[in-house]
């Protein structure tokens, strides 16, 4: 049955309403980042470009390295924006978009976020790398979709509650895991552990700037967290959306971050373009590797 315009919205030109992209424009490597300008610095790195198209903070690129189709896709910042992205990401990679119907056969896309975050462990310093096997999300996004229990982690979820003790005005928090066969390939010689996501950089990451956060120590909470030998290494606002449409959809998913504060020693990398370039030059080559 076809859906309704109204409820999988395009653009004048077909493409999903939001990203621009159609199944033809759309590899099935996709590479997330969050700044817009950061799609750019692809065109130094591709060795082809086919398609670019911009939307508000939806800045994508799609090209080749070494014979391998990609496209970088900008997401801005926040769970509230991979709603959107990762949902039309599957409904262009899975829909007839000219009748707005499923697909018969299912596509499925290596999604791939590289971004930035703060460390929650001291030894984790500015411009270490760190691999997301785990994401908490402390965002709910989750919370309000129907979904099977493939790649959710119930019984870590139960144990991180237990161990925040969070107010009941919060969010429920939930725990999804990454694809093994992505972190096989890109994350050698990385940190690797669980990543909390968050629904704000300020309050929900611990800042206190003028509003007080309504969580005391909640880094030192956060950082004290350890499951099957994994520990909270890091957080940011992405990837607990991102791992949770993946799992749920039939698509794989991983997280590479670029540490540019490091919470406990109180210390920020300001100028992080060029250990950003070089990260994603390194992503792109080992997904590139046959």
């Amino acid at each position: 049955m076809a859906l309704e315009a109204s409820e999988l919205v395009l653009a004048p030109d077909g493409s999903l309403y939001h990203i621009n992209l159609t199944g033809e424009t759309l590899a099935d490597n996709v590479l997330l980042v969050g700044d817009p300008d950061r799609v750019n610095m692809f065109k130094d790195i591709f060795e082809s470009v086919e398609h670019e198209s911009q939307n508000r903070e939806l800045h994508a690129l799609t090209g080749r390295y070494h014979g391998v189709r990609f496209t970088a896709l900008s997401t801005g910042m926040g769970c509230d924006n991979i709603d959107i992205v990762a949902t039309e990401l599957d409904a262009a990679a899975n829909f007839d978009l000219a009748n707005r119907q499923l697909l018969k056969h299912h596509r499925s896309l290596n999604l791939v976020r590289i971004g930035t975050c703060g460390s929650l462990q001291a030894e984790v310093g500015c411009g270490n790398l760190v691999a997301s096997r785990y994401a908490i999300g402390m965002d709910g996004l989750m919370n309000y979709y129907r979904h099977g229990d493939e790649g959710f982690e119930p019984e870590m979820e139960a144990a991180f509650v237990r161990h925040m003790r969070l107010d009941s005005r919060l969010a429920a928090p939930y725990c999804v895991r990454g694809s093994e066969e992505l972190l096989a390939k890109v994350a050698d010689g990385m940190v690797q552990g669980i990543t909390v996501t968050a629904p704000g950089f300020y309050g929900p990451q611990g800042r206190n700037i003028r509003l007080a956060p309504s969580i005391e120590n909640l880094n030192e909470r956060l950082a004290a967290f350890e499951w099957e030998g994994s520990r909270v290494t890091n957080l940011e606002m992405e990837t607990s959306a991102i791992y949770g449409f993946a799992n749920a959809l039939g698509h794989k998913a991983m997280t590479v971050c670029l540490i540019v504060a490091n919470r406990p020693a109180g210390t920020f990398l300001n100028d992080y373009h060029g250990p950003m370039k070089a990260a994603i030059g390194r992503i792109v080559e080992a997904l590139s590797e046959k």
